[in-house]
């Protein structure tokens, strides 16, 4: 029996579908969208897919029939096959003025973004769906991650203490709904679909891609490269590529949520900022497909074990702000001098930095390259007019501890199984 898993984006959902005539619910393929909004329907929602070749054709050849045939409230799922239906949804949403009447679907932002930025503005709301957290995995609440020890310590009270084991079958495993829903389902047979059904169905029609193997092989060398600053030139040597196709695919994994680019932090007063954004594969269960790690412990005991644990604790700290229909304040930082700091959550006037580290009990260096933030406190000493002022928040240490304890008066080692 296969189970429905509860969303933790469903309240945004029904908030934002209480604001706008169109929802577009976005996101990687496979990730639960149509079924959770099918969930969410109430038995006057019709539901529609344009994946059937008979209706897809009516959509593109005759939209406005189509939209006699199925009139609001409706469905549409995978409305990137035929974004001339648009247009007809935004005379609909004019006329209607009714909210919450138009659910759509899309796969492919790089096909449909443009066209329901042009058609649709100020009409639709957009939600990016991802896959599971592990809120919605092991059932307690989503709420958007703070480095605030107050906050740690209420969800460390409710959350059940997981071991390294348990974390790495965790990443192992990733985060497709179908891997939870149903125990029967084939670990590795699945991801070799995924990615069968990913390469022919959104990159084979696409002019930019024509050498699917090749765009295979420039995934898997962007799989090797999560948790590193993104530097094309070495991509595009290593996958034997140039440079421009580099960029262009690079481009095609983010638009269709493969990967996510975090943005360097940047301040006036910090001055050696290296502005390169930093690469994170938002499952890390398809990352160790492409790169062939067979089982968990083979994992955690690889040499790519750090990586895997950082783009994890990155994408759970991610999808937290996603559930919760807020944009991820989230950046990193390094300099000219190799000073990192793995992420910064930056919101509200304030930057708290996060550390990401594999150990147990890592020591206090782990916070030593914290102080770099230190000139965002002060901009005066340095130059700088007092209005580029930032505080600097409570840091953590997310790490394998057991426990949610303090570093010093600023900064608290936080177990991975609290996030």
């Amino acid at each position: 029996m296969i189970m429905y898993i509860k969303r933790a984006i469903e309240e945004t959902i029904r908030n934002i579908s209480n604001m706008f005539a169109v929802v577009l619910v976005t996101g990687p393929r496979q990730v639960g969208k149509t079924t959770m909004l099918k969930k969410l329907s109430d038995s006057k929602r019709k539901y529609v897919t344009l994946d059937d070749p008979d209706v897809r054709y009516l959509a593109k050849t005759d939209p406005a029939l189509f939209m006699q045939r199925y009139t609001p409230p409706v469905l549409i799922d995978e409305i990137q096959y035929a974004t001339e239906l648009l247009p007809y949804l935004k005379i609909y949403a004019d006329e209607s003025k009714r909210n919450g009447d138009i659910w759509i679907t899309g796969s492919q932002a790089f096909r449909l973004m443009k066209g329901v930025s042009e058609s649709l503005a100020g009409r639709v709301g957009i939600v990016s769906l991802n896959g599971l957290s592990n809120a919605e995995i092991y059932g307690y609440e989503n709420a958007p991650f703070t480095t605030e020890p107050e906050r740690l310590m209420d969800r460390a009270q409710c959350i059940k203490e997981r071991s390294l084991e348990e974390i790495y079958e965790r990443i192992f495993r990733g985060s497709m709904p179908k891997l939870y829903a149903d125990k029967n389902m084939d670990w590795e047979m699945y991801y070799r679909s995924y990615v069968d059904t990913y390469l022919q169905r959104d990159i084979r029609d696409l002019a930019q891609v024509a050498d699917e193997m090749s765009f295979y092989n420039f995934m898997t060398v962007a799989a090797a490269n999560t948790a590193k600053p993104l530097v094309y030139a070495e991509l595009a040597n290593a996958a034997g590529i140039s440079s421009p196709t580099a960029k262009k695919w690079i481009s095609l994994l983010v638009s269709s949520h493969i990967i996510a680019l975090v943005q360097p932090y940047y301040n006036n007063v910090l001055k050696r900022v290296v502005k390169m954004p930093l690469i994170h594969f938002l499952d890390t269960g398809l990352a160790a497909y492409l790169l062939k790690w067979g089982n968990p412990k083979a994992l955690e005991k690889g040499a790519m074990s750090g990586a895997f644990f950082e783009s994890f604790v990155f994408s759970e700290i991610y999808k937290s702000y996603l559930n919760a229909g807020k944009e991820p304040p989230v950046f990193y930082y390094r300099d000219k001098d190799k000073k990192e700091i793995d992420l910064l959550l930056y919101q509200n006037g304030s930057v708290c930095p996060i550390e990401i580290k594999k150990a147990a009990s890592p020591d206090k260096k782990a916070i030593k390259n914290f102080k770099v933030l230190e000139p965002v406190k002060e901009p005066e000493r340095f130059g700088e007019i007092s209005g580029l002022k930032i505080d600097v928040g409570t840091g953590n240490v997310i790490c394998m501890s057991r426990d949610l304890l303090p570093i010093d008066k600023n900064n608290w080692y936080v177990p991975a199984w609290v996030i």
